[in-house]
């Protein structure tokens, strides 16, 4: 596959990453950091593991299908345990994160049936 035929996917992953990042940063802010804490950890594995998603599909990595696929996993984690929160930073972080997830597993499987 070629970038361009990737950018639907690494465009979600970016959203997803900065989401996640602001998620982070947001929840620092909040009073009652003890009830996010396992949120404030899953934004920043997805945020890391969306990164290093687009950088295994800008370089053609060999492993990009299972990398692509751990992303998917990790945000739907990520927007599992953000949708117990009433916050509009978690809210936004829900949505990138299921719009990525959904975008990997169509990239994975794609690699699979073309590699």
């Amino acid at each position: 596959m070629t970038r361009i035929q990737y950018q639907e996917c690494i465009d979600a992953c970016l959203e997803s990453m900065n989401a996640c990042n602001y998620s982070y940063v947001s929840s620092l802010k909040e009073y009652d950091l003890a009830s996010l804490r396992e949120s404030m950890r899953l934004d920043r594995e997805c945020a890391d593991i969306c990164s290093y998603a687009v950088q295994a599909m800008t370089r053609q990595s060999p492993f990009v299908a299972g990398i692509l696929r751990l992303c998917a996993e990790i945000c739907e984690a990520c927007a599992d345990e953000s949708s117990k929160h009433i916050h509009t930073h978690c809210q936004e972080c829900i949505d990138a994160c299921r719009r990525c997830a959904e975008a990997c597993r169509l990239i994975s499987d794609a690699v699979k049936v073309y590699a």
